[in-house]
């Protein structure tokens, strides 16, 4: 298990990736959209003008949710990465509602394709790239937990398939005499940005809006807790997750009569036997009487 220390440098060296990834193929691209007029082609340049701009956005986002909790923010800065989400979202949308008005327009006044060999050199070298990227980030989400470099890894996974798309079109375009092929094919790369939009839409909103850790997570919590010697019971399970951060709570149900500092000590080994599944995590345990429930329904 890496330390924190090697999350927060792992989760830099993934935006700098992508950044510098995204930088790289906006002039490959560039220059191969000039050369062809190919408007699949032109597709994936905004995109990765976009994705520029989403992963620079990732990067300072990244950097924020990094720091420290302090004074004004006790629970850290890792909602800056759902935040970040968010923006990013908003940029596919952006670059699909472009493409569709872009390929609508060639579609009634269809062109040529020159040089498609060209541009389908191109979109071998951004598959190569893209690819690398895309592991690297598996890698540093798998082991960090990070909803931004997820995020970012979800969108670059759908350009891999854009670009195998613009090849097939381009070789369409230009070795069956097709012109619609290309106007076509950014019709369907639209709707795979727009797809992409929803899923990272909707990761960010629900760490936004403290949604809930899927339920085998809560039971192998709860099964953790009633494992433990000394332990009546528990209620009023509560989880969230921020960023990288996760958050437990729950009220734990212990003998009445029982010294403070036996109580405590209980305490201290169920949060220790959840930390060693959910490593991570702040948990924070307030410890009851058992029957405490039954007897606060009485008075009411």
């Amino acid at each position: 298990m890496t330390s924190p220390a090697n999350h927060d440098r792992l989760m830099k060296l993934a935006t700098y990736a992508s950044t510098g990834t995204a930088a790289l193929l906006i002039v490959v691209k560039l220059a191969a959209w000039m050369a062809t007029g190919s408007v699949a082609l032109l597709s994936t340049l905004i995109d990765s003008t976009l994705d520029l701009a989403a992963s620079a956005l990732n990067l300072m986002a990244v950097r924020h949710a990094l720091v420290p909790a302090d004074d004004d923010h006790r629970f850290g800065h890792g909602k800056a990465e759902a935040l970040a989400g968010l923006g990013q979202a908003a940029f596919v949308v952006g670059s699909g509602g472009f493409l569709l008005a872009e390929a609508g327009n060639r579609m009634v006044h269809p062109q040529p394709i020159n040089h498609g060999e060209w541009g389908i050199a191109v979109m071998v070298f951004s598959i190569i790239a893209t690819f690398a990227l895309v592991g690297f980030q598996r890698m540093v989400a798998k082991r960090t937990g990070s909803l931004a470099i997820s995020a970012d890894s979800l969108h670059y996974t759908g350009d891999l398939l854009i670009n195998a798309s613009v090849i097939v079109s381009l070789l369409l375009a230009a070795g069956t005499n097709w012109p619609l092929a290309d106007p076509l094919f950014a019709i369907g790369i639209a709707g795979w940005l727009m797809i992409n939009a929803w899923q990272i839409f909707r990761l960010s909103l629900d760490t936004l809006m403290d949604k809930e850790l899927p339920e085998t997570d809560r039971e192998r919590i709860r099964a953790i807790v009633a494992a433990q010697p000394g332990v009546r019971d528990h209620h009023d399970l509560r989880t969230r997750t921020s960023g990288r951060q996760g958050f437990i709570q729950f009220h734990l149900e212990l003998p009445g009569d029982l010294p403070l500092i036996e109580a405590h000590r209980i305490s201290d080994d169920v949060e220790k036997a959840i930390l060693a599944e959910f490593p991570g995590f702040d948990v924070i345990i307030h410890e009851d009487p058992a029957g405490i429930r039954e007897i606060r329904t009485e008075f009411r």
